[in-house]
């Protein structure tokens, strides 16, 4: 009795692989995409734990167990860096998190379907700038001698400011341009999940007489709320990144008491110095970091109600 129901839910489930045949092909990419570049450099972890050497290989260096992440957590450098970290990641988290939901809604209110498309275009489109060239453009704008902000300010009567060599600017120079840059394309997730909601409960409600912020309040919100809590518990998992590429551009001497955050600083005392044990440990320990924050938020939602992630 058992063979042969073990034999049918072989052929149930082999029935079922062939008729989602091409929904399987179209995730074949991603799935190798993530084996080949997420879990098969997992491999190269076990570097944090030997002290690595090109001519010996991975395999062939010699064990040193914890020592790199003494060495790590002995410098003075790390706390501040570790700081400067949490901190902006922080910031980011705090002021563009809600930003995309706000803009998935505004845009999930417009009636012109034409306008509606030019205002997603606009807010899609510094997605796809480099990094490089918004940096470029920010230097350019903030410069004390040609930026028009400081252009203005003369206007004023004021002083110019150098705006990319003072600290208590640059975290909001980076909060901003990352909201800029990310806001537009961070909205399509919630568009997604707010075409999912049933138009009965919107003509139910305007029946009532409920008003459109009613409407948002007590339908919209509610009914994304799932996704938007999954989407902080993701967030949350990431929280030590802050993005290599953004800091490194608008990094320079006079900010880096604010601006080295792991990444550059990976960059420039692992990479640039041929150490990969060090930036393999640092690499590590943010990931582990990341993993915490990541436990601790699905739990937290859990115990608030929400479905979570694990």
């Amino acid at each position: 009795m058992s063979e042969n129901l073990l034999t049918h839910k072989k052929s149930g489930l082999g029935k079922y692989l062939w008729r989602m045949k091409y929904l399987y092909l179209l995730l074949l990419p991603g799935i190798v995409y993530y084996i080949l570049f997420k879990y098969v450099p997992m491999y190269g972890v076990i570097i944090a734990f030997k002290d690595f050497s090109f001519s010996k290989g991975i395999l062939g260096s010699r064990w040193i167990g914890l020592e790199n992440f003494k060495y790590l957590f002995d410098l003075n450098d790390f706390y501040k860096i570790f700081f400067n970290s949490i901190y902006l990641s922080f910031l980011r988290l705090f002021w563009g998190f809600p930003i995309p939901i706000v803009l998935a809604l505004m845009l999930n209110e417009m009636r012109s379907l034409g306008y509606k498309k030019v205002i997603q275009t606009i807010v899609y489109l510094p997605h796809f700038i480099s990094w490089v060239v918004i940096g470029g453009i920010i230097i350019s704008f903030l410069s004390p001698t040609w930026g028009i902000v400081n252009y203005i300010i003369k206007a004023l009567g004021r002083e110019p400011v150098f705006f990319m060599a003072k600290d208590e600017y640059f975290r909001s120079i980076i909060v901003i341009s990352d909201i800029w840059k990310g806001a537009g394309w961070g909205t399509i997730i919630y568009l997604a999940a707010i075409t999912g909601i049933n138009p009965e409960l919107y003509e139910a409600a305007i029946v009532d007489g409920a008003n459109k912020f009613q409407r948002l309040w007590y339908i919209t919100l509610p009914c994304i709320r799932t996704t938007i809590v999954l989407c902080l518990i993701l967030r949350m998992g990431g929280i030590m990144s802050n993005g290599f590429e953004q800091i490194f551009v608008l990094q320079n001497s006079q900010n880096m008491g604010v601006s080295e955050v792991f990444e550059t600083w990976v960059y420039r005392l692992g990479l640039l110095s041929g150490r990969f044990s060090f930036a393999t440990t640092v690499g590590l320990f943010t990931s582990l970091v990341g993993m915490i924050f990541l436990i601790t938020a699905d739990q937290i939602a859990k115990r608030l109600g929400e479905e979570g992630i694990f």
